[in-house]
C-alpha cells in the first residue's frame, strides 16, 4: 500500500451554529482548496464531518491548519468561533478508484478515525497519529501547545495565518493583499504566534514524510 496523509475531522458545535448554509459553504470551499492545492481527495459525512486523503503525507498538517484557519476567519464573533477538530495521520492506505472515501482502506484511515474519536472526549482540537514504529510522545506534546495557540486565534489572526500558508510573501505584500497597513499585519501575525506555528507545521510535516511501510 502507498503511504498517505489522512485528515478526519468534524466542525465543533455545529448544531449550535445558526447559519448552517454559510458554514457548509465555508467548509466545502476549504476542502476544495485543499483538494486543488495538494491533489487530495475529500469527502463529507454525518453533516459536519469530513475526511481528506493526501498523496503526500508531508502536506497533511499544512492542510489541517488551512482548514481550521478558513473556518475561524469566517466566525461571526470571538464568542461564536467556528472551528474543527482534526486528527492528522500518516500510514499505509488505498483509495477507491472512484466514489466516497468511506470505501478507502488501510491503517492510515483507522489511525485517523480512532484519533478523532479520542479527541471527542477532550477539549483539544488537533492531534497527530502515527504507526507505532514512528510514534513519539514529544509530537503529542508539541501538538497540544500548537493547538492551544490556534484555538485562541481571533478571526483576524486566522486570516493572516490562512494567507501566509497560501502565499509565501513579505508582510508588505500580505498587507497589500488584505488591504491593511503593514504594522497591522505585523501585529496580527504576532498575535497568531505565526513564527512558532509556521515552524511547528514544517516540523510535523517533516515527521509525517518519514513514515514508511
Amino acid at each position: 500500500m502507498p503511504i498517505l496523509g489522512v485528515l478526519t475531522g468534524d466542525v465543533v458545535g455545529s448544531q449550535q451554529i445558526p447559519d448552517k448554509e454559510r458554514l457548509r459553504d465555508v467548509l466545502e470551499s476549504a476542502l476544495a482548496l485543499v483538494e486543488s492545492r495538494f491533489q487530495a481527495r475529500s469527502d463529507r459525512y454525518r453533516g459536519d464531518g469530513f475526511q481528506v486523503a493526501l498523496p503526500t503525507p508531508a502536506q497533511a498538517m499544512t492542510a489541517a491548519v488551512l482548514i481550521r484557519s478558513a473556518l475561524i476567519q469566517e466566525s461571526a464573533s470571538r464568542q461564536t468561533t467556528w472551528d474543527a477538530r482534526i486528527a492528522v495521520a500518516a500510514g499505509e492506505g488505498t483509495l477507491p478508484a472512484e466514489g466516497a472515501l468511506t470505501d478507502a482502506q488501510g491503517p492510515a484511515f483507522v489511525l485517523s478515525g480512532h484519533c478523532l474519536d479520542a479527541l471527542a472526549d477532550t477539549d483539544r482540537r488537533l492531534a497527530v497519529a502515527l504507526p507505532d514504529a514512528f510514534a513519539d510522545p514529544a509530537l503529542t506534546l508539541l501538538t497540544r501547545f500548537a493547538d492551544d495557540i490556534i484555538g485562541g486565534w481571533s478571526r483576524y489572526s486566522a486570516e493572516v495565518a490562512y494567507h501566509s500558508l497560501l502565499h509565501e510573501e513579505s508582510q508588505q505584500s500580505l498587507a497589500r493583499r488584505l488591504g491593511r497597513a503593514q504594522p497591522t499585519i505585523n501585529r496580527r501575525l504576532a498575535a497568531a504566534r505565526w513564527p512558532l506555528i509556521r515552524d511547528y507545521i514544517a516540523f510535523i510535516d517533516q515527521c509525517l514524510s518519514e513514515v514508511e511501510p
